[in-house]
């Protein structure tokens, strides 16, 4: 039976996973410096400063914290998705993360900030991800051919 999931999971894998990658790198300063081309934070400050916008309730040490988990959790989800290990829960935890920013964001800023970013259309493209049944080039599947 032909998998007609090969090409479009793949897409969608990657498209997701840069997706991720790319504020963690905005973030970091790794695409340049703030004010400059099409970079949101462009360091860590700016970035904390932006995250306490969307966290008012929270103490700055907190958002730090909050901050940091979000970074390593867009890291590894990006990372994932990419080479495609652990891809279910990988993309089931993209959805998440970004529902979770989608309740912040339209608390603290309003609907239009995660619909501008996209942040509706990546949450569900984690969700329709995570229900594939076949990742075709991918870790999972190189690892799940060497257990036979």
């Amino acid at each position: 039976m032909e998998d007609k999931f090969k090409i479009p999971q793949l897409l969608l894998r990657w498209a997701l996973g840069i997706t991720f990658l790319t504020p963690v790198c905005d973030r970091l300063g790794i695409l340049g410096q703030p004010g400059t081309g099409n970079i949101e934070w462009g360091n860590w400050e700016n970035f904390i400063n932006y995250t306490a916008t969307l966290m008012p309730i929270f103490d700055r040490p907190l958002v730090n914290i909050m901050g940091g988990i979000a970074t390593v959790a867009e890291l590894l989800i990006g990372v994932f998705l990419i080479i495609g290990l652990k891809t279910r829960y990988a993309a089931l935890g993209a959805s998440l993360v970004t529902l979770t920013f989608i309740v912040f964001m339209t608390l603290s800023v309003g609907i239009q900030k995660p619909v501008n970013y996209g942040v509706f259309t990546a949450s569900a493209a984690g969700l329709l991800l995570s229900f594939i049944p076949h990742y075709s080039w991918s870790l999972d599947k190189l690892l799940k051919g060497s257990n036979r």
